[in-house]
Order: C-alpha cells, then structure tokens, then sequence
C-alpha cells in the first residue's frame, strides 16, 4: 500500500470494556459498566489507552459509552455539576494517555492519534438490553431523544473530544435526533455508526440503506456505518447501499470479535485469530476508511489488524 493510500486510514481501537474487564474488573451487570471506573479507577482507564495506543491505534474511543448526568446522579450519588466533571474527565484522561504516548518515542509513521467522545443509545441508560432493539423509541418524540443526549455531548465536546462517536445507535429515530443535535455544536465532527440484527436491517427493523442515506444527510459526519455486530454482517450491509460520492464521508466499521459470549465470564476467546482481522481488506476495498473493533477484541488484535491493513503483519 502506498503512502498516500495509507494515509486514508484510521485504526480504531478494540473493546475497552474487554480490556478493562482483562485487567480483573468486574463491570459486567452495573447500570454504568465501564464507565464507573472514571469514578473509582481513573488510572485503569488511562492505562488500557495506553495500551491500544502502543498497538497501533490512530483513535482511542472514551469510556462514557454508558455515562450520562442522570446515570452518574442516580448511581453514584453525584451532584449533577459532579456528574458533568466526571463525564468530561473521560476526554481528559483520554488525551493524557494520548500525550504520554507522543512523547515517549512515538513513531514517525503513525498519524496523530484522535480521541472520539463516546455516546451510547439512550438504551444503554436504562440498563434492560433495549440498546440492542431500540424498543424505547416508541415512546419518544426525537426532541426528547435529543433532549436526553445533549448534556453528554456538550460535555464531551466542551472538554476537548475531537470527534463525537455516536455508536451503537439501534433506533432511526435515535439517529435522526443525533444528527439534528449535531448541529448546535457547528465546529464539532461526529461518525454514526449503528447495531445491527441482520444483514439488511439495523436493530430496530429499518433497513440500513435508510438509515445511513438520513445520516448522510449531515455535513459533520467523517463516516457512518456499524459496530458491535458479528464480522459475518459487515461487508453484506456495506453491500446493501453504496455511500454518497464526497471525498469527507467514509464507511466505519468495528465488529465484535468473533468469539463467543458466556454471561457469566463475557468474551470467550478461541484459539484462531480472530476472524475480523482477516476480513479487514474486504472492508476497506468497500471503502471502508476507519476500522477496528468492538467487544473482545484486544491490543494484539488491533496490531494484527493494523499489519493486516497497512501491509506490515510480520
């Protein structure tokens, strides 16, 4: 791959959660999973960074994937002044792990590294799996779905998030709210990329050829396209639509692992490689631009998919 092609490129990270939970946290069934540690063990957060930085990472992705004002108020008995400080120091130790790793030998080939804001589906909050249905929004005008979101990310952006990760997302309605929220914060860039059911559809039902054509609509989004789905879905959704033709758009994707899932241990890792990687140039020929991966997928993952993509793998 030359150079220029290269350049093209964003490596995401893995499954922060995964990482964490590696490390001998137990978050599996708290209302704020991973998201708790910014509360009770900053550094952890910092240091699993780290760590997908030294793999190769060009973006490090916050733990506020299911943090909220409310969630930090009714959980961890914040006030709500306290619960925006907490959300914002997601960025912030995101960027402090992004500068110990420039200034300790950073490599002249890798790109600046970003740090994405995440914001989860209003599901996630209420903790009963409907972040993987979309259920709730039945229930809910999209001003009210942006009336929920917007004090996360005014927060993610007033600290400094590069870009707003808007992931997850199961609902077109969820996503019409994210994109028309986008707009008061005009400066701001986003990607929206959605949880998927099935090789058509996004999880709430509608297909996904809908949902991205609405999402393409918005001037501020660098990519759109999924995560958190099997690898097997990936390039039959990237096939079931072709992106609108701008030079400032491209597909995201970030699957789960492969492995299997246990509700008691979480992610079960097999013995073969995991198989995204190996799918990853299927991906990008798509054009898919920025990649990584979702739950259960590690640093040593990410280095392969790097070498994978960029023609290094040793």
């Amino acid at each position: 791959m030359t150079e220029k092609a290269a350049a093209k490129f964003f490596i995401l990270d893995g499954g922060l959660s995964t990482e964490l939970e590696a490390a001998g946290f137990k978050i599996q069934g708290d209302p704020l999973w991973s998201a708790r540690l910014l509360h009770t063990n900053p550094k952890a957060v910092k240091d699993a960074h780290h760590r997908f930085l030294s793999s190769g990472s060009d973006v490090i992705t916050t733990v506020t994937y299911q943090a909220s004002i409310e969630g930090f108020v009714q959980h961890l008995h914040q006030t709500p002044d306290q619960a925006e400080i907490l959300l914002r120091s997601g960025v912030q130790l995101a960027k402090e792990a992004v500068n110990n790793f420039i200034s300790d030998n950073f490599p002249s080939d890798r790109k600046q590294p970003l740090v994405a804001g995440s914001v989860g589906p209003y599901g996630a909050f209420l903790h009963d799996g409907s972040e993987y249905s979309g259920s709730y929004e039945a229930g809910m005008s999209v001003e009210e779905l942006k009336a929920w979101h917007r004090p996360q990310v005014r927060a993610l952006v007033a600290a400094g998030a590069d870009l707003i990760a808007m992931e997850t997302i199961p609902s077109f309605k969820e996503a019409e709210a994210l994109v028309e929220l986008l707009r008061e914060f005009p400066d701001t860039k986003a990607w929206l990329s959605f949880s998927c059911k099935d090789t058509q559809t996004i999880s709430n039902g509608k297909k996904f050829s809908e949902a991205v054509e609405m999402a393409c609509r918005s001037k501020q989004l660098v990519a759109v396209g999924l995560n958190c789905c099997p690898p097997a879905l990936v390039k039959p959704l990237l096939d079931s639509i072709r992106l609108p033709k701008s030079p400032d758009v491209s597909w995201i994707v970030y699957p789960n692992s492969g492995d299997g899932w246990d509700l008691d241990t979480g992610w079960i890792r097999s013995e073969e490689t995991q198989p995204f990687v190996w799918q990853a140039q299927e991906w990008a020929a798509l054009g898919a631009y920025w990649i990584g991966g979702c739950c259960g997928v590690r640093p040593a993952d990410i280095t392969k998919l790097r070498g994978q993509l960029l023609g290094t793998l040793q």
